[in-house]
């Protein structure tokens, strides 16, 4: 449905990934390669699929991840991702890349939301969105660490994004055809205002930033481990690690204070040829061994899969896609329907399991089909 409604260039930037997308397509097939081992003739009365994540009760082992662009994919884009989050009892992690102000997405969600940081726009813009979020009441700080560059989406360039967003009238022409032949969306986005200012990277002195400035800005914004003296300094609420996929790097997570970290390769965004979260997952939990909490994102696209990363020691899982897609499809209802048919998914293989709740999954529940997990966890 969100490939129905959207142009080609939007709905690309969400579906796509890094050069040869050879990590996400692996994302996806790494949860193929392990089954389960169900037990057989248990009665599950009412199943326990909730879960605790830096306190937060979640209705389900998930929460909504950051992303960016949202409001290009539909007008309520992250105000109507946090609601929507809310409403089914779980969370949502705003993005830096946000068309809307970080106050009123907050405002809009009944549950848990984390802001998602960037050092876009320099350091006195990135203290200012801590500030900002810390008196609206976001109630922890995720630090994406794996974007030293933007990666090379290369669907963007063919497409047009940069052309689309940017200024020259000219330069859009060769683009315009696949834009018409999507007036529904069209008609929403120039209602909307056309392209959205950043509204939380409020750069001292020039204002908000421009959404086309992004790709230059991460290069010249890369988050180091030393960066998290200064950001501890400016914010007293838990900090969570995003974008690791090995022991070494969760181990000096936990060292420079966070309270969790999150296995992602960027949803096969950035480097490709990485490792699949999933494979990832076990070394992380091993080397953090029990001192903070390992969530993880990538190629999550059933229930199914969200319970697989519970019993190999995930403590929830982010979506990421899975929702978006919803997003562009329907908006607010779209994201809803995505949230339900994942929880409705991940209660059903529960039961079909014989698990009578989430706390018990582990990995006594499943197998690797060739034993690399295995295998991984015994070299740790």
């Amino acid at each position: 449905m969100a490939q129905h409604r959207l142009p080609k260039a939007v709905f690309d930037y969400l579906d796509g990934g890094a050069e040869a997308e050879i990590t996400l397509n692996e994302n996806c097939r790494a949860f193929r390669e392990v089954t389960f081992r169900p037990r057989g003739a248990v009665a599950i009365g009412d199943c326990d699929l909730k879960t605790r994540v830096l306190g937060h009760e979640l209705s389900f082992p998930a929460m909504l991840a950051p992303v960016g662009y949202s409001r290009l994919m539909h007008p309520g884009g992250e105000v109507a991702a946090a609601r929507a989050a809310g409403e089914a009892g779980t969370g949502y992690i705003l993005s830096t890349i946000s068309g809307y102000r970080l106050e009123d997405v907050k405002a809009a969600s009944q549950g848990p939301v984390w802001y998602q940081l960037y050092l876009l726009g320099g350091r006195g813009a990135a203290e200012g969105a801590l500030d900002r979020a810390q008196r609206a009441g976001f109630s922890a700080l995720v630090i994406t660490v794996d974007t030293a560059v933007s990666g090379m989406r290369e669907r963007d360039p063919r497409n047009g994004m940069k052309e689309l967003l940017g200024g020259s009238l000219f330069a859009k022409i060769p683009y315009v055809p696949n834009i018409l032949a999507h007036p529904g969306w069209l008609i929403s986005f120039l209602l909307d205002g056309g392209v959205p200012k950043l509204q939380n990277i409020v750069v001292p002195g020039k204002g908000p930033m421009d959404l086309l400035d992004v790709g230059t800005a991460l290069s010249q914004s890369t988050v180091t481990w030393a960066d998290l003296k200064w950001i501890r300094e400016m914010w007293s609420g838990p900090i969570v690690v995003k974008g690791l996929l090995t022991g070494e790097d969760a181990k000096r997570a936990v060292d420079e204070g966070a309270v969790a970290v999150v296995v992602s390769n960027h949803g096969g965004r950035q480097l490709d040829s990485v490792s699949p979260t999933l494979r990832a997952l076990p070394e992380v939990v091993a080397a953090v061994n029990g001192q903070i909490e390992v969530l993880m994102d990538g190629g999550i696209r059933r229930g199914s899969d969200i319970v697989k990363a519970i019993c190999l020691g995930a403590r929830a899982i982010l979506l990421g896609r899975a929702y978006a897609y919803g997003l562009g499809a329907a908006g607010q209802a779209g994201v809803s329907r995505a949230i339900e048919i994942l929880r409705s998914d991940v209660e059903r293989t529960a039961r079909l399991l014989g698990c009578p709740s989430i706390a018990a999954l582990n990995r006594s529940y499943i197998e690797e089909v060739d034993g690399t997990i295995d295998k991984r966890q015994e070299v740790v």
